[in-house]
């Protein structure tokens, strides 16, 4: 298995979290916005690496693999990090990687 990083966490989109920031979805979706902001990458191999939101929905695509997972706040909240890290190792599952954390580094593991 080859570990590629992809970009430092962004600790800056925590000031987006209520009650910093009032958020009315109950997921942080402007936390969510910021934080995956930094992942839509190309890899030094020349693979692009994208992630986005749709509504409720985190959509991972690494090359021509697409991944999707929705953000649970009954399974896994009410905490929007803890959403957000299910539904991103989710989705990078469903798009056949595995989605890490390390001492604030996003890896992707394939």
């Amino acid at each position: 298995m080859t570990k590629h990083r992809i970009t430092e966490e962004n600790k800056a989109a925590e000031d987006l979290l209520p009650p910093k920031q009032p958020d009315g979805s109950g997921i942080g979706v402007n936390y969510i916005d910021a934080y995956i902001k930094p992942m839509n990458v190309k890899l030094d191999d020349g693979t692009v690496v994208k992630c986005k939101r749709k509504g409720l929905k985190i959509m991972f695509q690494v090359g021509e693999a697409k991944g999707e997972a929705i953000m649970n706040r009954l399974a896994h909240g009410p905490d929007p990090k803890a959403i957000l890290r299910r539904a991103l190792e989710a989705g990078a599952e469903a798009a056949g990687v595995a989605f890490l954390v390390e001492e604030g580094v996003v890896y992707l593991e394939a």
